[in-house]
């Protein structure tokens, strides 16, 4: 209900969507990523948008169970829409980071450009020491990817302590 000055109520009204809405939308679509209606066909190059593509990297000792945190990043990456490039696992424990043939291999795909981004669960299973944590992000970023952390609210939901 809305109410108007003299305090009147009135049912609001519904939206309205004229038939030629749907082809406005997609004719304004068009126009932003260049195709002049009228021009034929928008191009190939234009539908086929590939999705985001990430590598999961997880790093723990070796008799640890992964299989909850990789299942939290890969509901992680879809919630996003991004395409899992791969999988990667240290059963190295805690090593410093350019000890761990896993996460040379997760960053390597950074730098073949097979990947975006690196996901991880917690900042500790890329390094538990700032600096070195930091050092990880800024040779990712200078690939021309990102490090990203789920975060421990959505890593750590239904994992038990």
């Amino acid at each position: 209900m809305v109410s108007n000055a003299n305090g009147h109520t009135a049912e609001s009204s519904p939206a309205r969507r004229s038939e030629g809405k749907g082809s406005r939308r997609q004719a304004l679509a068009d126009h932003a990523v260049g195709h002049v209606p009228g021009d034929g066909p928008v191009p190939d190059s234009v539908t086929n948008v590939a999705r985001f593509r990430v590598v999961i990297y997880l790093c723990a000792a070796a008799n640890s169970d992964l299989a909850r945190p990789r299942e939290e990043c890969t509901e992680y990456a879809a919630a996003f829409g991004w395409e899992i490039a791969d999988v990667v696992e240290d059963r190295v424990g805690l090593l410093p980071p350019e000890g761990r043939d896993g996460l040379t291999r997760a960053v390597g795909l950074i730098e073949k450009e097979e990947a975006g981004a690196v996901l991880t669960p917690w900042r500790s299973m890329i390094s538990t020491i700032p600096q070195e944590y930091d050092e990880v992000a800024r040779s990712v970023e200078k690939m021309g990817g990102f490090l990203h952390v789920t975060g421990s609210d959505w890593a750590r939901r239904h994992t038990p302590y």
